[in-house]
Parts: C-alpha cells; structure tokens; sequence
C-alpha cells in the first residue's frame, strides 16, 4: 500500500542559471530569525514525465556526504497520478551526520524550486530500503536528506542521495537549478542541544517510530509549543504516552509504530503552528514600533509648532509695549525742539528694525535646528532598514546588488520587506524628494549594464510609488558602471560597485534635490 505524501511546504524560489549558485543568500535583518535557513541549489535534474506514457526508470547516486550509497526508481505513469517504486542500497544509519538525525526523507523538488515530502526512507541492517509512493507532481527531480524524523515539511542540507537521469529515461529532461530553502544542520535543535534529545539516551532496542515521536515531541517543546500550540502538543504527547505504554506492555511493532508516527505528524504540526505564531508576533511588534515611533515624530512637530506660536505671540506683544512706551514718552516732549523729537524718532524706528531683525534670525535659526533634527531622526531610522549615509546630496540610501538575482532586475522577497519598511518611513515626512540611481559594475556591455541600471532603479520606484510614495517626488535614472566607488579589478570592488542608491532630500531636512551627476543620462 502507498504511504500518504507528507505535508508540503511552499518554499523560496527563483530559478537561477550556473553562473548565480556562487551567489550569498540575503542576510537577516534586525530581528532574531527562529530558524537560520541556507537557499541552496543542486544540479539534481529533473523530468517532465509521460502522462500515462507507462513506466520509465532512474538512477540514484550518493552525493559526498555517503558516496557509495546508490539506487533506482521505477516511475509509472497512471490516470490522475505518478507510481514511484524506489529501492535504496548502501545507506548508512542516519545518525552519522548527528544525534538529532534519525531516519531519511525523500522529496521531490519541482522545477521552480518547491519541495513535496513523499514519504520515509528506512535502511534495514544491510543498508537497503525500498518504498512506493504516489504524487500529484508532473515534473520533478528527486533527493533524499537525512532528517530528525519522517514528517518534516522542509528538507535539510543533509543530501545523501539524488537522481540520475538515464539515457533511456522516458519523458521530457529539464536541466533545473532552482534555489530552494534548505534547514541548517542543529536548526530543529536551535533551542534544544541535539546531545539533550531522548534518543540519544534510549535503549538501544527501542523502535525507530518510537525515536522519532519522543525527538519530535521534545523539539517542539523547545521552539515553544507549549505556549503557542498547547491543544496540539497536548495530542502529541497523549499519542506519545500511548505508544510509551504499549512498548512497556509490549504490544508489537504495528501497534507501536501507528501510534507513535501520529505523535510524530501531531508534533511537527504544533511545532510549525509555533513558528506562524512567532513570526506574527514579531511582525506585529514591527508594526507597533512604527506605528509608536510615527506618533511620536507627530507629537514632537505638533509641540514645536506651537512652541513657535507662543514665542511670536509674546514677540509682538513685546513690541506692542515697547511703541506704546515710546509714543508716551514723544508726547511728553513735545515741548522740546523739532531736532530732538526727529532724533527721537529716528531712535525709535532703528531699535524696532533691530528687534524685528533680532526676531527674524531667532525664527531663522529655530526653524534650521528643527530640520537639523527631523534629519538626524529620519537618518536613523533609515538606516535601521539599509546602510544609509549623510551627504551633500541629502541621505543617500544603499540597496546592495544581493537584493537582486544576478544580472536580473527583480526583487527579491527581502528586497520588498525592506522596501516596504523604507516606504512607511518615507510616508511619514512629507514634501520629501527621492532619487532612485542604478550602479553596476564594468562586466558585460556598456549596454546591457546601462539598461540594467536603469530597470533596477526603475523597479524600486515602481515599488515605492505602489507603497504609496507619490509618483511626483520620484524620479529614476540609470548610471550603469560611470560612478563606481570601489575598483572594478577584484570581486569585493565589484560587489559594491552593483548597487541601487535612493537619495533623501528636500527643503523640510534642510536641502533640495542635488544635481544629477550625469545630466545627459536617461530618467
């Protein structure tokens, strides 16, 4: 009888050429991930296979990790359906790559880089294994990974093993290297030392199914499902508890492994719905952040406005007084001489000019020290997104070339977060003015860097301008490799040199729009 696929996990994609698997994978930002994911690539090939064209066959190799593990797999194709009948030899017991390793996992990876968990691979004493599976999957390559137990949504870097496309192979071969999100090693023991797991201090004899529900149990309690999933985990342990007495009472394998492999899938679904939670709870506290930092901002403007008020209320009535003091006195002295009443005059007028001038450089200089500080503030919290700088220019925002594929102009899933927190930040200053520059580095055609300049800067005014930036206060242009600002020779140099820069200015941060350093450039 076929197992039942496992659930499936919708992962990162982007499907990337030879020349982008040296790529580094984009770094976290502020926030503490829960997990630390690898995007990785394998040449794993994968094949469009014949609907309802029969059976065909492919090859399994061990990849370094256990070279001399091998296979095949017969792949039959039925109405609705694809048949896998796989057979495994020389597998090595999964715990050589660590104790919270127990047992493998084979997947099968679309070519757009999603993985489908079909079901437990578990070598006998000799190394060899052999399983039926179905999928709904047409076209895909094949892996197995080494993993802590059968109902993982998302494989692991541990690949032992994956498909050979034979000479004979029917269907259609697609050469794939799509990227897709691979866990760390140690990562489902993040917050639990793998040397802590209870299998690692099990009887020897102890059922492999049992293994797995106690390590899957105690690994969702340490990513905190006893606070987030409790319902969930409460099952998981129930099932636990029933497989535990049955192996006391020693009620068979069968009974064992039935219930033993519901705590398992019961585990992973309170560890995953913990993960949800984590990740909402964290994004609510960003936005809550935000959302305090912006009323305060409102707040601080609202106190000085009426700071200002106050002063030029109090300046007027100030020099109300003063005319009131000097027309009493001129009435006064009427009886002195017309020469001294003009000189009295003539005093009066230059000691109000003073005092207005006096006035008018106080105001001058209030309002330079408040957008001295609205530009400190905006300065910080933009670079609490991007690495941001203060120039003459205004506040020049760096968006590194790892926020796109190589030699693309699409953003990545990071580059839109970020972009998203720079557009709520943006909102909140108005009559700002924001230059998009696109920068490349010398490889390839004046051309081609030229335009892909200026579909980089173009796609990040797109976004901003969707976000809600008025398209009015955006403007985009395209620089190619003119204004590098490291040296084209070496790899670092080069690196820097691919970058997309905003420029933040305007009068209400204390500067207008600098001039463009390529005037004669595309806009």
């Amino acid at each position: 009888m076929n197992r039942p696929l496992a659930l499936i996990c919708m992962l990162l994609l982007t499907v990337c050429s030879l020349a982008q698997q040296d790529a580094a994978p984009v770094e976290p930002m502020d926030q503490t991930p829960l997990f630390h994911v690898r995007v990785t690539s394998r040449s794993t090939n994968a094949v469009n296979y014949r609907h309802r064209g029969g059976s065909t066959t492919v090859d399994f190799k061990g990849t370094d990790l256990m070279p001399e593990a091998s296979g095949r797999a017969k792949v039959d194709s039925k109405a609705g359906r694809l048949e896998i009948s796989a057979e495994f030899s020389r597998f090595q017991p999964a715990t050589k790559f660590g104790p919270e390793y127990l047992t493998y996992v084979l997947w099968a990876i679309t070519p757009e880089g999603r993985s489908v968990n079909l079901g437990e691979v578990v070598p006998n004493s000799a190394g060899k294994v052999s399983l039926n599976v179905t999928t709904q999957l047409q076209a895909f390559g094949l892996i197995v990974t080494a993993e802590p137990y059968f109902s993982v949504i998302q494989p692991s870097d541990k690949v032992v093993a994956e498909n050979i496309i034979r000479q004979e192979t029917k269907g259609l071969e697609q050469p794939i290297h799509a990227r897709f999100e691979m866990l760390e090693s140690g990562q489902y023991t993040v917050d639990l030392p793998a040397t802590k797991l209870p299998a690692t201090m099990a009887d020897p004899k102890t059922p492999l199914d049992l293994l797995e529900a106690r390590n899957a149990v105690a690994i969702a309690k340490a990513a905190g499902a006893d606070q987030y999933a409790p319902d969930t985990l409460q099952k998981a342990e129930n099932l636990l508890a029933q497989a535990e007495d049955y192996l006391r009472r020693k009620q068979g394998r069968t009974p064992i492994g039935t219930v033993a492999r519901g705590a398992t899938q019961t585990a992973e679904d309170a560890r995953v719905l913990t993960l949800k939670k984590k990740e909402q709870e964290r994004i609510a506290a960003e936005k809550r952040a935000m959302q305090e930092a912006q009323e305060k901002a409102e707040a601080e403007a609202k106190a000085s406005a009426e700071a200002e008020a106050q002063a030029k209320a109090q300046a007027e009535e100030d020099a109300r007084r003063r005319a009131q003091a000097e027309a009493e006195q001129a009435t006064a002295e009427k009886a002195r001489t017309e020469a001294e009443l003009q000189q009295a005059k003539a005093d009066a007028a230059r000691s109000a000019a003073l005092a207005e001038q006096q006035k008018a450089q106080a105001a001058a200089a209030e309002a330079i020290r408040q957008k001295e500080e609205m530009r400190e503030r905006l300065l910080k919290q933009l670079n609490q997104v991007l690495e941001t700088k203060d120039t003459d220019r205004g506040l020049v925002v760096s968006m590194p070339d790892v926020l796109f594929d190589s030699g693309q102009y699409t953003l990545k899933p990071a580059a839109r977060e970020r972009l998203a927190r720079i557009s709520g930040i943006v909102l909140a200053y108005p009559d700002l003015r924001l230059e998009i520059e696109g920068h490349t580095d010398s490889i390839g055609s004046e051309q081609f860097n030229q335009s892909l300049s200026e579909k980089r800067a173009a796609t990040v005014r797109d976004y901003l301008v969707n976000a809600g930036v008025p398209i009015n206060s955006v403007i985009a242009r395209g620089l190619g490799k003119n204004n590098p600002i490291a040296e084209n020779s070496t790899a670092a140099g080069r690196k820097l040199n691919r970058r997309v820069e905003m420029i933040v200015s305007g009068d209400v941060i204390g500067n207008q729009v600098g001039p463009n350093p390529n005037p004669g450039g595309p806009q």
